[in-house]
Order: structure tokens, then sequence, then C-alpha cells
């Protein structure tokens, strides 16, 4: 006699890699908005997304020429003329992608930072997107995409070309991928995962990090099989493949990257975090007001059950949280996974405000969501009149801000000290500078006041050498006493740099001066100057 049997379910989660879904959405639905398990049947993504997103990109556009070039722009753009397959510093995507926009536009600060600009609404989308894979509806999509397109990360970092608006959007686009591998078990979606992996580690190292993370929570969480596939060989594959170049660069040139990371958790950057930093700063990341969302997207990965098939992608955040307190990184290193919790965190938002008393709590929604668009586009956009810049305190709370006023008039000063040199030193001048920065002003604005090239010790420039042996007299721009009296028989001061602006940026006040009598060749004594971070 013919009997039937009804299969036994399987626990949400726990499919067979590859294995279709098994769980019907229409009756999975849980408390927070998520799923039981993958659910091929997702909400439609919300045009409101995607209008948020071009709202996002085109404000970035707009405020992209409104004061200058950062220290890493002009760094970017002089790398770019010394491509290689690696820099001291970074992967050669940046400096690539520097000298491209700077061919099609010499000089344009809007076409220089256009990729930067879509690549914020780029992420605004993709934030709503992961909320859809987590089975979220349109205005937990919504409250995401807004909450991700006003956050001070993600304004700080596309306002300008610099490896961390790369390493963002691509981020954020391989962990999507890793969601959707969880969610469907597709074990093809391993080649996406794998591309968007080697792209990214052309512009930052830090996405192995990222990947490792998951990684590392796959194979202890109970998803091991998941990387027991050919499919994820291949993207490894991929991964090592087009990475090797730039790791044969670092091991060629004694792993400088590594003396960089040591500078960095020393506090040698400009934006380096204390350790005891990097998890408080994480609250202002996003918004100190719409912080909540993130927070509460972390507690759904790793504590929601109808999320547990997510629950790698909350692991994996706080396994970088430890890696980078260990290793002194700086916050927004960390931060690259916040879009994620955004979007984790949305629906639970929406469902919290649907109950109890609905009016003050969507009023609380409100009026942080005023109180988080404009003070965070005043710190991180150049939308304050220069002119103003030092009677706030912008600059104090965003160290990058400062970095982009005053070249164009610290390089006029620069060229005022040659023109007043006797010309038979003019005929000999080089110019000697303290850090790329200043270099990379240098050589952006001096050929139009027929200034030579400058050179400098710090990271990629160091590599590319000292100054001619022709060169007897250098006009030095910061640097310590002490090493210039090693260097040269003879220095005097003549000025101190000036953005006319009052803005205690990096260069306010730096000393100019004058120096002679070079003590020994460039060959014995360049190596000493090199600096690394």
């Amino acid at each position: 006699m013919a009997t039937s049997a009804t299969p036994r379910a399987r626990l949400p989660g726990t499919e067979r890699p590859g294995a279709p879904p098994t769980t019907d959405p229409a009756n999975s639905a849980d408390g927070d908005g998520g799923t039981a398990g993958p659910d091929p049947r997702l909400p439609r993504l919300s045009g409101w997304v995607v209008v948020t997103a071009a709202v996002v990109s085109a404000v970035l556009v707009a405020t992209a020429d409104r004061y200058g070039y950062h220290r890493d722009e002009l760094y970017f753009l002089e790398a770019g003329r010394h491509l290689a397959w690696g820099y001291p510093d970074m992967p050669p995507l940046v400096p690539a992608l520097a000298r491209v926009l700077s061919a099609i536009a010499p000089g344009s600060l809007v076409v220089l930072r256009l990729p930067s600009a879509l690549a914020g609404g780029v992420v605004v989308v993709m934030t709503g997107v992961v909320v859809r894979e987590l089975g979220g509806g349109r205005p937990a999509q919504l409250l995401a995409a807004v909450t991700t397109g006003t956050s001070a990360l993600l304004l700080g970092s596309e306002h300008y070309l610099n490896t961390s608006s790369v390493d963002l959007v691509l981020t954020t686009v391989v962990l999507w991928l890793f969601t959707r591998l969880l969610r469907t078990g597709d074990l093809r979606l391993w080649i996406p995962i794998g591309i968007a992996t080697a792209v990214a580690l052309q512009a930052s190292d830090l996405t192995a990090f990222v990947v490792a993370a998951v990684v590392v929570a796959l194979a202890t969480g109970g998803r091991h099989r998941l990387l027991l596939s050919p499919w994820a060989l291949v993207a490894a594959v991929i991964v090592v493949v087009t990475w090797a170049p730039y790791l044969a660069w670092q091991a060629d040139h004694g792993w400088p990257e590594l003396a960089v990371a040591s500078a960095i958790a020393r506090g040698g950057s400009g934006t380096s975090t204390s350790r005891w930093l990097l998890l408080p700063s994480q609250l202002v990341l996003v918004s100190p007001y719409l912080a909540p969302v993130w927070i509460a997207g972390l507690v759904r990965l790793l504590g929601s059950p109808r999320l547990r098939w997510c629950r790698p992608i909350g692991v994996a955040y706080l396994l970088l949280a430890v890696v980078y307190l260990v290793t002194g990184g700086k916050s927004y290193y960390l931060g690259v996974v916040l879009p994620v919790l955004v979007a984790a965190g949305a629906q639970p938002v929406v469902g919290w405000l649907g109950r109890g008393r609905r009016g003050p709590r969507k009023a609380l929604l409100v009026i942080a969501l005023a109180l988080t668009l404009p003070s965070t586009a005043l710190v991180m956009l150049p939308v304050l009149p220069v002119a103003t810049l030092h009677d706030t305190p912008v600059v104090t709370l965003n160290y990058d801000e400062g970095e982009t006023v005053g070249w164009p008039t610290y390089v006029d000063q620069i060229a005022h000290v040659v023109r007043r040199l006797p010309p038979e030193q003019r005929r000999s001048v080089a110019i000697l500078t303290d850090n790329y920065g200043e270099a990379g002003a240098v050589d952006r604005f001096g050929p139009g006041l027929g200034l030579p090239a400058s050179y400098s010790g710090q990271d990629g420039y160091w590599y590319w050498g000292p100054p001619p042996a022709r060169a007897t007299t250098f006009v030095v721009v910061g640097m310590r006493e002490s090493t210039l009296d090693r260097l040269f028989s003879t220095c005097r001061g003549v000025g101190r740099l000036d953005n006319g602006l009052g803005v205690e940026d990096q260069e306010q006040g730096v000393p100019l001066r004058v120096c002679t009598g070079l003590r020994s060749p460039w060959a014995r004594t360049w190596k000493g100057l090199r600096v690394l971070g």
C-alpha cells in the first residue's frame, strides 16, 4: 500500500548549502520583520531609496569644489604620475584613478570627486537592498537609506577621492553578497564575492580584514559547508591572483605597509583614533541621534532566532572590533560595516514606531533626523563660507575639512621665497618638504608659478628619489631643525606659511627656510629621511 510522508522541516539557517528555500515568507515573518531562513520572495525595493541616493550624490557633486584639494588627493595626483603595482601606504587603484580623472579634466575637483559622489549614492542604494535581503519592507528601506545617506561616515568618506571612499562602497557590496549567499545558499555567489573583493583590495587592504572576519564567522558558526564549495575556491583564486602583484611589490620593498599601519596605531596620522575611543567613535559615525538604529541591527543579527542564518555578519563585526582594538585601527576601519548594521536595524525601529504611543515615537524619530542632517552636513561638507571656518568648531571636529583649504596660498608663499633668491641660486634650487601634502601642493600648483618639482621623505615621495645632484640651494618647508642641521651647513628662516583664513590646519605656521651647504651626497643621507605613515 502506498504511503505518503511529510518531510521534516529544517531549522532556519541550517539548510544544506545550495538547497532550495524551506520556508514560506507568508507564514514566517518574525516580530522584527525578518524571515525564518532563506526566502526568495522579498519585498520590492522602494523607489524612495533610489531618490534618496540620487539626492546624496547630487549634494556631494554640488559641494565638490567649494573649498579645495585634500592633502591626500594632491598625493594621489603625483602618485598617479608614478604608476606602480603598489605604494608604501596603498594599493594602485586610487592613484591610477586620479591619473585618469585628471587627464580627462585637468584641475577639475568635480570630475576628480565624481566617482566618490556616485559611490555615496550606491552605498545608500545597497543599504536599502540589504534591508530587502533581510525581509524589511519599504518604510524600513527608506529609513535605512536616509540614515546612511546623512551619516558622517558616508559624507566624510565620499566627499573627496580617497581609498576610504572606494573601500566603503565595495565593502558594502561584498557584505550584501555575503548576506545573499547566507540567505539563498547559492554557492555561485562566491564568484561576484571574489570579484568585488579583488577590486576592493586594489584600493585598500582593509577589505581583507572584513572578508577574513566573515570567513572565520562562517567557519566557527556552523556554516563551514559554504566554505567547502569549489566556487569558494575559485573566488579565492581570483582574489589571490589579482592581489599578487601588489603583495609582490610590498615584499620586494620590505613590507612598508606594516610600518605605515604601526605609525597610524601610534597616532601618526591626523585621523588616527586612540584605542579607547575606537568603540565610542562608532556612535557618531552614523549620527549620535540615530546610533540606536545600527545598535538595534547588531543586536538583531546576533540575537534574533529568525535571523540566525545571518548571524555571521554580526559576529564578523565583533571580530573586527577586537582586531582593530588590538592593532590600533582608525574609527572608519570598523565603520565600513555600519551601513549593513543600519540595514539590519531599520525594520525593528519601524516596528517600534508602530507599537505603543505611536505619535511621540514618530516625533522622536523626526527630531533625530532633523538634528542629524544639518549637524552632519555642517561638519562633514564644505557648506560654510571658507572665510568663516575659523570661527566654527568644524576643523576641530573634522580634521579632514581643514586639510582642504589654503594650498594655493601656501604654494604662492613658497614661490615668493624662490623669486627672492639671487639668480644663481634660483637656477639650482630644489624644494624639500616635510610631508606629502606640501610636496603634492607644490607639484600641483607650482608649475604655473615657475617652481621646480618638490621632494619629500614621506611615504611614496621617498621612493621617488632625492633632489638632483645639481641642486645646491633648498627651500625647505617644515622639517625639524635637528634634521636640517644634520643635512646642511647653513639654514636661515624666511617666514611661515599662512593660509590667510585663520584656519588651524596641519600647515598653518609651518616655517620656511633657505638651506645651503649640503653636508653629504643624497645617496648617503636620503635613507635617513624616510617617514612612513
